[in-house]
């Protein structure tokens, strides 16, 4: 009889091991405590959305497509004028924002992998107006330079500043990792340009000969997370590292952000990049930084008042874990992480004009879910 209830305990208390460890990914507790709600699904591979002044909700899809939908979730047809993009690997037609005065624009801004001469590709940035059932009078404000034939690391996030001038974050294109640390070139950067695509005058490379003048910071690596701070007004970032070290940063006027030099990450399946270092002189250290990595895709700080306990978070899209990461922060610091089981991969996260928070999933029927704590 106390042979058999020992054995009962052991059984136990392993289902409850099981069930915790099920709980944590990588020593990171995740959590379902989420309210969520399915808006829409039936989305290719959607990789951004930004809301309208009415409520529906802009959304781009990876093979080109650009979609409304509206709060009951019904999806347009395809909007016309949008550009020809290189759709494949993490090509496609990617962010998209507003402009500051869309009211009297009517104006959009996407980024999107740009077909170039002889196969080769780039990030691209436009501008155009919403019609109907179509984008109109098309300009193209910002073109990465140089072109690469690669299918990885188009960065792509868009953000505009309080002063008018948008930032635009161009990953370095996996193969020519080492132009990041050089400034004749858009690859591993964060760039600046007004809403027509002029250089602002107060960028930090203007007057050097040597560097391209739309350089806002460089030594990045993939940034598919950019967010301004609604506080401070400053811009946030983050980015994917290699096998570890994704990072959150808040880029400065001409500061070297260090890849690939130093990395908390290391070569996909082992073994250091470069001399393996994690700091140097001249180099900045990200506030925040994830090993393993969980992929980061999509932010966005909370500041509606609809939900007073995440006053003052910033949200993160995780894609490997299919979790989404809210950051307790102070000032410039992150003081507590908490993550919670979406199930799905998270390609971009927004704050509705509702007070909830929004979620692009990355799948072939991808959704969008409307997520708030229980």
């Amino acid at each position: 009889m106390i042979k058999l209830r020992h054995l009962l305990l052991a059984a136990l208390l392993a289902l409850f091991s099981l069930v915790v460890y099920s709980n944590y990914v990588e020593g990171k507790p995740a959590q379902s405590a989420l309210d969520v709600k399915r808006i829409a699904h039936g989305l290719q591979q959607p990789w951004a959305l930004a809301f309208l002044p009415d409520g529906r909700m802009l959304v781009t899809e990876k093979p080109g497509r650009l979609r409304i939908v509206d709060a009951a979730g019904k999806i347009s047809a395809p909007l016309a004028g949008v550009p020809s993009v290189v759709f494949k690997g993490q090509g496609g037609l990617l962010d998209v924002v507003l402009d500051p005065q869309f009211a009297k624009t009517r104006r959009i801004y996407f980024s999107y992998s740009e077909p170039r001469a002889d196969g080769a590709n780039g990030t691209a940035v436009a501008h155009a107006e919403l019609a109907q059932d179509r984008i109109e009078n098309l300009k193209v404000i910002f073109r990465q330079q140089p072109a690469i034939k690669s299918d990885k690391h188009f960065g792509s996030r868009l953000a505009f500043a309080a002063d008018g001038n948008l930032f635009v974050t161009a990953g370095e294109r996996g193969s020519a990792m080492q132009q990041a640390q050089t400034l004749d070139n858009d690859l591993g950067k964060v760039i600046r340009v007004t809403r027509e695509g002029d250089v602002p005058a107060d960028n930090p490379f203007v007057i050097r000969k040597d560097a391209r003048p739309e350089l806002w910071s460089y030594g990045h690596r993939n940034l598919q997370g950019a967010a301004i701070n609604p506080w401070s007004g400053k811009l946030w970032t983050h980015e994917h590292g290699p096998q570890g070290g994704d990072e959150i940063n808040i880029p400065q006027a001409g500061r070297n952000y260090g890849w690939p030099i130093i990395t908390y990450g290391e070569q996909y399946g082992g073994g250091k990049i470069g001399e393996g270092i994690t700091k140097k002189e001249g180099m900045e250290q990200p506030i925040y930084y994830w090993v393993p990595s969980i992929a980061p895709s999509g932010m966005a700080f909370y500041n509606a008042a609809r939900f007073p306990q995440w006053q003052g978070n910033l949200f993160v899209g995780s894609l490997k874990f299919g979790q989404l990461v809210r950051l307790q922060l102070k000032d410039d610091k992150v003081l507590s992480e908490q993550r919670f089981d979406i199930g799905r991969r998270v390609r971009d996260v927004r704050q509705g004009p509702d007070g909830y928070l929004y979620l692009l999933t990355d799948e072939s029927d991808g959704q969008i879910l409307r997520v708030g704590p229980r």
